[in-house]
């Protein structure tokens, strides 16, 4: 008999295209798509349960077990470092994140450069690499009003299409990496339950294939 997987959703746009992956790859659960509050839906004869949480929330359901696996943001995963494993990239939610600064500004040499970002962790790393003395200013919101201000030089943040960016004068002076939502499982679920979510995984790269075939 197959194991039960608990799977967690993340919540909006990117999950909805999610589970159309996992319904095409024959782990369907039809009330998921019925107008209710409810946030647990099960098809025990395809042995799936999925509920939805907040996004940022997904690494920690899926690394302390409450979730077999989960759907998360390469943004998440580098930013945390969730103790789990990392087997697909779904090719969802591409994006990428990036350093941008005010139009035509002088790049900033002679002195600690200011960094606003929600992403403390990969700015460090990035900068770090780069052999660069920086102040990180960790804000949560209106990253793109720290420089017009004057909080910071740079901000450090995700460009989907950099509409943003231009209705406040700012443009992309780096790219930082690529992001993309990525399949991710808890280190003991993918020991006991090995052959079902590899099962899982296998269908839904089936599902990534032909779409990179066909670029």
């Amino acid at each position: 008999m197959n194991k039960m997987i608990n799977v967690a959703l993340p919540k909006g746009r990117l999950g909805k295209k999610v589970y159309d992956m996992f319904e095409l790859a024959g782990y369907e659960c039809p009330a998921i798509k019925e107008d209710n509050r409810k946030l647990i839906f099960e098809n025990e004869e395809k042995g799936i349960r999925y509920f939805w949480v907040k996004p940022s929330d997904v690494t920690i359901y899926v690394e302390r077990g409450a979730a077999d696996i989960g759907i998360a943001g390469k943004d998440i995963l580098l930013e945390y470092e969730p103790d789990v494993f990392e087997l697909l990239d779904l090719g969802l939610g591409k994006c990428k994140m990036a350093v941008a600064a005010p139009e035509n500004i002088r790049e900033v040499t002679d002195r600690t450069l200011r960094v606003a970002t929600k992403f403390p962790n990969i700015t460090r790393d990035f900068y770090h690499k780069e052999s660069r003395d920086i102040d990180i200013i960790n804000l949560h919101g209106s990253i793109e009003l720290a420089p017009v201000v004057g909080l910071s030089d740079v901000i450090v943040d995700i460009v989907e299409t950099g509409k943003t960016l231009r209705e406040n004068h700012l443009e992309v002076i780096e790219d930082v990496v690529q992001i993309s939502a990525r399949l991710i499982a808890n280190k003991a679920s993918f020991r006991f339950k090995t052959a079902e979510i590899e099962s899982l995984r296998d269908a839904l790269a089936a599902q990534i294939a032909p779409k990179e075939a066909a670029k």
